[in-house]
């Protein structure tokens, strides 16, 4: 009976959350076990960096189709299908440096299968949350991201070592067949006894796939049309939906070059052992989930005891996330031991998931019918930096690497951390002048 009286929201909420902690497991293994097969095989920081950045192509061209299909198929079904994708790409697929032309075509479909999820996250989260939920719930599902990262980190490498690379793959395709089969049982499309209530509040049924056009019965009133047409023109033009654009983009640029390169700054700037490191090397993203949750309480606490408007929660909270983690990423190469380090990475990435409490819920501020069409055409931008940030870090690596003979010198890692610290300072001030929490699309 208590089971049954648990509100379906946070059931779905929770596997949202679990959906995003597998997905990042993942991400953070493939760049373990490649690194670790990669440097035995003697691949060069160059030619590494272009293989983990693969995985963004395929991702960057799935966003804004993830969002339109979650639009008019439903984010619930999308989702489904995102994650058999992936799982069985993971467990069909060998794990050899050599292979490379395997490897970018198994990357490239990974990166195209998860490119689905977070535009049709948002869309579900947008059907079944209530404004004033939205905040922490939001917050919490992308939190999953970091607890993931930061259990792969603590997990994987003692996997490799005893298991090899190939067991990784395996192990993250059973974690993704798992959470599929839970989300076929237990997920459902919100119930039609809320439709007058949810759209009133732009939530619930109202914001469900519809055909073209579709009539539906007003309580106490005539029959209506609703079109589900997208305004395109309206989104790509729009100042609040670019400076969310430009915030995901420098979120996504730090947020991937950390974790596709600290493990090298680890074990080749500092000279350090990741399996040596023991829960050191997971508090970076262990510390992302925490502040990605206080981020989320505090601004739906600023918001509902109306200490600020939705707008200025929005921007006190991504100017400060983003402001302290680029002091941070500028300070982190002075820092020569591993504790210096840890911290500095630590402070930078739980900054970082602060800020997300101002830009990363204001798709549905601003587009709660759309979220998963902006979400889309935002996540694009992040990925765009994804393939940006990594392929260039292996590039200055790589330079660095001929100038200094190796990579344990400070003066090898400075423009690395330097890049993503000036642009956290340069997007904090576009969504200050830019963004808005007021819903300006219908």
């Amino acid at each position: 009976m208590k089971w049954m009286k648990f509100p379906k929201r946070y059931l779905i909420v929770i596997l949202t959350f679990v959906s995003t902690c597998v997905c990042y497991i993942e991400r953070v293994g493939f760049s373990i076990a490649y690194t670790v097969a990669a440097d035995a095989a003697g691949i060069n920081q160059s030619s590494k960096g272009t293989i983990l950045s693969t995985f963004y192509y395929g991702y960057a061209c799935s966003q804004v189709p993830g969002g339109w299909a979650a639009q008019k198929i439903g984010g619930r079904k999308v989702l489904l299908l995102s994650f058999v994708l992936w799982s069985s790409t993971c467990f069909l697929v060998p794990l050899d440096p050599n292979r490379v032309t395997i490897l970018v075509v198994a990357r490239l479909l990974v990166g195209v299968a998860q490119g689905f999820i977070f535009p049709s996250i948002h869309t579900v989260l947008a059907q079944w949350v209530p404004p004033h939920e939205r905040s922490r719930s939001v917050s919490l599902t992308t939190s999953g991201m970091y607890l993931g990262a930061a259990m792969g980190m603590l997990v994987l490498p003692s996997l490799v070592k005893f298991r090899g690379p190939q067991s990784v793959f395996l192990a993250e395709a059973a974690l993704g067949v798992m959470w599929s089969f839970l989300w076929f049982k237990y997920a459902t499309d919100p119930p039609r006894s809320e439709h007058q209530k949810a759209t009133a509040a732009t939530f619930g049924e109202s914001m469900l796939p519809t055909k073209a056009s579709q009539k539906i019965k007003v309580e106490n009133g005539p029959t209506t049309v609703r079109t589900s047409k997208i305004p395109w023109k309206r989104i790509l033009v729009s100042g609040p939906v670019w400076a969310i654009v430009v915030n995901n983009f420098t979120f996504h640029y730090a947020l991937y070059v950390l974790m596709n390169w600290l493990p090298t700054y680890f074990e080749l700037g500092l000279q350090l052992s990741l399996q040596e490191m023991g829960f050191a090397k997971m508090m970076p993203y262990f510390n992302m989930f925490i502040f990605s949750n206080i981020g989320g309480v505090l601004a739906d606490h600023l918001i509902t005891k109306r200490i600020m408007s939705v707008t200025k929660t929005r921007k006190f909270l991504n100017t400060v996330g983003f402001i302290v983690s680029s002091l941070a990423l500028m300070a982190l190469p002075i820092f020569r031991t591993s504790g210096g380090a840890v911290f500095c990475s630590s402070v930078a990435l739980g900054f970082l998931a602060l800020g997300r409490a101002g830009f990363a819920v204001n798709h549905m501020d601003i587009a709660p019918k759309y979220a998963g069409i902006v979400m889309g055409v935002s996540n694009t931008a992040g990925t765009l930096a994804g393939i940006i940030g990594v392929d260039m870090t292996g590039q200055l690596l790589e330079a660095a690497e001929a100038e200094y003979s190796d990579l344990s010198s400070p003066e090898s890692w400075r423009a690395v951390f330097f890049i993503p610290g000036s642009l956290c300072v340069f997007s904090s001030f576009i969504f200050l002048l830019f963004s808005t929490g007021e819903r300006i699309f219908d």
